[in-house]
């Protein structure tokens, strides 16, 4: 299933790694080093980067949502995932 990160963009939610905030040195840093090598995906529509999500192909997005708000999206897309294996 697809998560929404924001104005429109999606990601699979089998895809996310990790979901970081954007304010160490250390994210900074792997974000322009995933600019450098085009994997760097802005779904900020220019808006405040709030969280960085990690893919498992080593691509960072960035997005306006609250890292909060994705995780209530993923434990959403879980739960609905779960009640439909019971079916």
């Amino acid at each position: 299933m697809m998560i929404s990160v924001g104005y429109r963009n999606y990601i699979s939610a089998q895809r996310i790694v990790a979901i970081i905030s954007p304010e160490s040195r250390p994210t900074k840093n792997m974000i322009n080093g995933a600019r450098d090598q085009g994997k760097l995906v802005d779904a900020t529509m220019g808006k405040k980067t709030k969280s960085v999500i990690i893919s498992n192909s080593n691509h960072v997005i960035l997005s306006a949502n609250s890292p909060d708000t994705i995780v209530n999206r993923i434990q959403v897309f879980e739960q609905k995932s779960y009640l439909n294996k019971d079916e």
